[in-house]
């Protein structure tokens, strides 16, 4: 495929992204080379599109996938072409601190390092996509699950259920997700997983806030129809609050409203993706003494990740296919990204089908 040319879709200044000939991607020892079948949206890239975080014009962007693969480095052993993979968002190197620290997320000791598919290197929203240090983050895919479901795994169930995780949510705690957007079902997912009792789900739309149900939530909090989200939580959980609240949209007002909604002593596990600075209210804090954790967290990455995600598929223990609510085209990617970006005709979570 030498000299070959593909369509991916490219950041070309805030406000406006569109299809360009690249390119085909040549393997470097350790890369491998996957012909996507299937792509998505995430609201980061929302964010990319408007210019509200910073990536070099010209970029492929997206950073959830699943393909085949059609070549490999000479290094690489296991990938034989024409095997159905999957890759996360993260993308470790595997022997770095961070990584041999438990943080692969921010692989090469930088800041969102391990983030590289769409940040740093050209995205998945193209037909061939390559794949740095292919051994440790192509998970091989079962003929038994689909392609909406295995997509849900890349980010959203995995960024979504590290909230919690990072939240220690224990058997038994409350627990409310604000935003209850395709981040926030992974968020509400793994907070049942690990054993909530009550999940408060913080929402306005219809749609999504009956998928959070689907997904979960005891507890629907419409945001339309009461003055005050954490006063509403803390009411009905006799005025304690909850221990975890899970920030899932990058705004303030639901940081802040994670923060009131808390217990003394809880935790609020924050996972969206801001584009404005933070205050944090001095008597929601505790004045600093409230014994109250504030953590942050970013999905963590390598195939060991996708493969235990795609065991809770298989076992019925996560059901992922009904947030794809949405299929295009290609060549309408760009409808999508206005479909998704504007929850348009009640939108989930989009599948962009390559071929």
């Amino acid at each position: 495929m030498r000299n070959a040319t593909m369509r991916a879709l490219c950041f070309a200044e805030p406000g406006k992204i569109e299809v360009r000939k690249k390119p085909i991607p040549q393997c470097g020892p350790t890369d491998a080379l996957v012909k996507t079948h299937a792509a998505t949206i995430c609201g980061t890239d929302v964010h990319i599109w408007r210019g509200e975080y910073p990536v070099q014009p010209g970029l492929t962007i997206g950073h959830e996938m699943l393909g085949e693969v059609v070549d490999v480095g000479a290094a690489v052993t296991g990938l034989g072409q024409g095997t159905r993979v999957v890759c996360g968002a993260i993308n470790p190197c595997g022997n770095c601190y961070s990584c041999q620290s438990s943080r692969g997320a921010q692989c090469g000791n930088k800041l969102l390092g391990g983030w590289r598919f769409g940040n740093t290197l050209d995205g998945c929203q193209a037909e061939y996509v390559l794949v740095p240090n292919a051994m440790g983050n192509l998970a091989e895919v079962s003929s038994t699950l689909s392609d909406e479901e295995v997509l849900m795994c890349c980010d959203i169930l995995s960024t979504g259920i590290s909230g919690p995780e990072r939240g220690r949510v224990k058997l038994g705690d409350t627990v409310a997700v604000f935003a209850c957007g395709p981040i926030g079902f992974g968020a509400i997912v793994g907070a049942r997983l690990l054993g909530a009792s009550r999940i408060f789900g913080v929402s306005s739309n219809p749609a999504r806030l009956a998928m959070a149900q689907r997904m979960g939530v005891t507890d629907v909090v419409n945001y339309k129809h009461v003055s005050d989200c954490a006063k509403a939580i803390k009411d009905m959980t006799g005025g304690e609050g909850v221990d975890v609240a899970v920030e899932c949209l990058g705004e303030q007002t639901t940081f802040q409203g994670c923060l009131e909604s808390l217990k003394p002593g809880g935790t609020l596990a924050s996972l969206g993706v801001y584009h404005q600075d933070l205050t944090i209210d001095l008597l929601g804090y505790g004045y600093g003494i409230g014994d109250i954790d504030i953590v942050s967290a970013l999905c963590p990455g390598g195939k060991d990740r996708m493969r235990r995600l795609m065991r809770l598929i298989e076992s019925k223990r996560i059901e992922a296919k009904p947030i794809v609510s949405h299929h295009y085209r290609m060549d309408e990617i760009e409808t999508a990204y206005d479909v998704f970006a504007h929850k348009k005709d009640g939108c989930l979570k989009v599948a962009i089908h390559m071929q």
